[in-house]
């Protein structure tokens, strides 16, 4: 039985070929792959090396192993930061999704007019800088010059409280609900959209009405949008950082320098100048957010398989 083999040459050839084209790619993610290594790698490996380092009276920049996360963990004003915005996680986030996800079926349902404008208005906040929206709001909250000032005097009472202690963790939640209750609505309605007409023909003709094309047709179809805007906005959570920190002089006695993970890791290293147990902070704070992001993306691949 005789047998062809490629020629030589060809093989040659196809080999330069195969070479060139992956040359080629490589060219194509090197830009990429520079800035990533630049932006993300580097600072994270760097945060990594100072985390096991401690700089004592004795001896300068001592290397310590995992004595500083021992530190942490045991360190109160850490878990109090956490534990606030845990909480602020558990309750912020799923009021601002739910908004979002409830404008996103009113604007795709064919019963709202001006959709366009109410999708331009819910998505506004969004373009606000952040800086601007935090000051904006801070003047609103103002009970001495502020909206939330005028009218206590209307009332002659203190009727609203923003700055004390426990409506502060409130007042910082509307504001961020504020900001992305757009964003988190494009992702859902862009997952609407998507959907094809004809199911809506088929569950029209089978007698669905519009309550039931949400919950059997609209919703199960965005559960990948609802579960990559989860995970966003758990990061967010944990990163907690702009809000409190430029209401911090409103609200001194309120905001401390640890009211958050993020704002406390920030004290440390630039008016504490303990950059070793900062970078453990943040080492730590990035693991949590990662384990909680990723179990939340694990339970949401499982829901969208079954």
């Amino acid at each position: 039985m005789a047998t062809i083999s490629a020629h030589p040459a060809r093989v040659r050839r196809s080999r330069k070929t195969q070479s060139a084209t992956e040359q080629r790619g490589w060219l194509f993610v090197a830009p990429f792959a520079v800035v990533f290594a630049l932006v993300f790698l580097a600072p994270l490996l760097y945060s990594l090396y100072l985390s096991l380092f401690r700089d004592q009276l004795v001896g300068g920049n001592a290397l310590v192993g995992l004595s500083n996360y021992v530190t942490a963990f045991t360190d109160p004003q850490f878990w109090d930061g956490f534990g606030r915005v845990f909480l602020f996680l558990i309750i912020q986030v799923p009021i601002m999704l739910v908004l979002a996800l409830a404008a996103a079926l009113a604007i795709d349902s064919a019963r709202l007019h001006a959709s366009g404008f109410y999708r331009i208005v819910i998505f506004l906040p969004y373009a606000v800088p952040a800086v601007v929206a935090v000051l904006m709001w801070g003047y609103i909250y103002g009970d001495r010059f502020g909206l939330t000032g005028n009218i206590n005097d209307l009332f002659g009472f203190p009727l609203l409280a923003p700055f004390t202690p426990e409506w502060m963790l409130l007042s910082i939640g509307n504001i961020v609900t504020w900001e992305f209750v757009g964003y988190n609505m494009l992702i859902f309605y862009s997952a609407l959209k998507t959907i094809p007409g004809e199911l809506y023909e088929a569950a029209s003709i089978d007698g669905a009405g519009a309550w039931r094309q949400i919950f059997s047709i609209k919703i199960p179809a965005v559960r990948g949008a609802i579960v990559i805007a989860t995970i966003f906005s758990i990061i967010g959570s944990f990163q907690l950082f702009n809000e409190p920190n430029i209401l911090k002089p409103l609200a001194p006695n309120v905001i401390t320098t640890y009211y958050t993970p993020n704002m406390y890791a920030y004290n440390l290293s630039f008016a504490g100048q303990q950059y070793n147990y900062a970078a453990t902070i943040a080492i730590i704070m990035g693991l949590i957010t990662a384990i909680i992001a990723y179990v939340v993306q694990l339970r949401g691949s499982r829901q969208e398989i079954r």
